[in-house]
């Protein structure tokens, strides 16, 4: 079973919001899935994206494949952390 790490599409016309899935590859694109893992919501500004990450390292570290889009968005909040920590321990 091929498993792949995408999401699903929720909220109301005009106003996604979207949930970071676990699923099997042949399931559709909001259809049934194995766990949920985070949230993005596009529309607040910025734009929110939570994940967690412990789970999102399990999920890949078992064969788990991530869409290009969830890859770019979890890279980018990798990003933003360490950018976080740097300006805090700049700070001390």
């Amino acid at each position: 079973m091929a498993v792949h790490i995408r999401l699903a599409r929720a909220g109301a016309k005009k106003k996604p919001h979207y949930r970071v899935i676990v699923t099997d590859h042949r399931s559709a694109r909001d259809g049934r899935f194995l766990e949920s893992i985070g949230v993005y919501d596009p529309v607040k500004d910025p734009g929110e994206f939570r994940i967690d990450q412990a789970r999102y390292d399990y999920w890949t570290g078992n064969g788990a494949t991530a869409s290009d889009t969830v890859g770019r968005l979890v890279r980018q909040a990798a990003r933003e952390a360490a950018a976080a920590e740097a300006a805090a321990k700049a700070k001390t």
